[in-house]
């Protein structure tokens, strides 16, 4: 039996098939985990983060205008998603504690030679910067994306999104040489 194309499952869902939607689940859940793996390593907050993005999908099912590919439409959610999730997170936690930077310092020399330990200061390198800085980082540079691709996920201007991931930089620049004592 032929796949059914994502336009047929939305048509069957939006009809009440709520089988249907769970084939859109199955086949974009992967792309969803990847995105959000990329900006919480904590597994309660990325099922929290997965389970919100199809929610949000399936309630606004009905404003999918089918002027992109789906994949794309849910992309966007999902960035805005995990977004948020920065944002209330960056609220909850504003600052790191001196043990934390004491033992990320220790292990910066070895990072270098070894990618998991190197994968661990990225991450709190990146834990270290504003919402919208890390946005703009995970998407051109870890998910490398466009900039055309970034204003369409992030609804910024073509821009905002230059001079965002340019202070990005510069911020995770700062961040990396000072955890360095450079």
């Amino acid at each position: 039996m032929p796949e059914q194309s994502d336009d047929s499952l939305i048509r069957a869902t939006l009809a009440g098939d709520d089988g249907a939607f769970a084939q859109i689940v199955t086949r974009y859940k992967r792309r969803v985990f990847s995105l959000a793996l990329r900006f919480t390593q904590d597994r309660d907050e990325l099922d929290d983060i997965c389970q919100e993005v199809f929610i949000k999908a399936y309630d606004n099912l009905k404003k999918f205008r089918r002027e992109a590919p789906f994949e794309h439409w849910i992309t966007k959610i999902a960035t805005r998603v995990c977004y948020d999730a920065l944002r209330s997170q960056r609220h909850g936690n504003n600052q790191v504690t001196g043990e934390r930077t004491l033992e990320v310092q220790d292990h910066a020399a070895d990072a270098r030679n070894n990618a998991r330990e190197a994968r661990e200061l990225l991450a709190w390198a990146l834990a270290q910067l504003k919402p919208d800085e890390r946005l703009v980082i995970t998407l051109m540079e870890l998910e490398e994306k466009s900039v055309k691709e970034t204003v369409d996920l992030t609804g910024w201007s073509e821009s905002n999104v230059k001079v965002r991931a340019h202070r990005a930089r510069q911020a995770l620049k700062r961040i990396l040489e000072v955890d360095h004592g450079r």
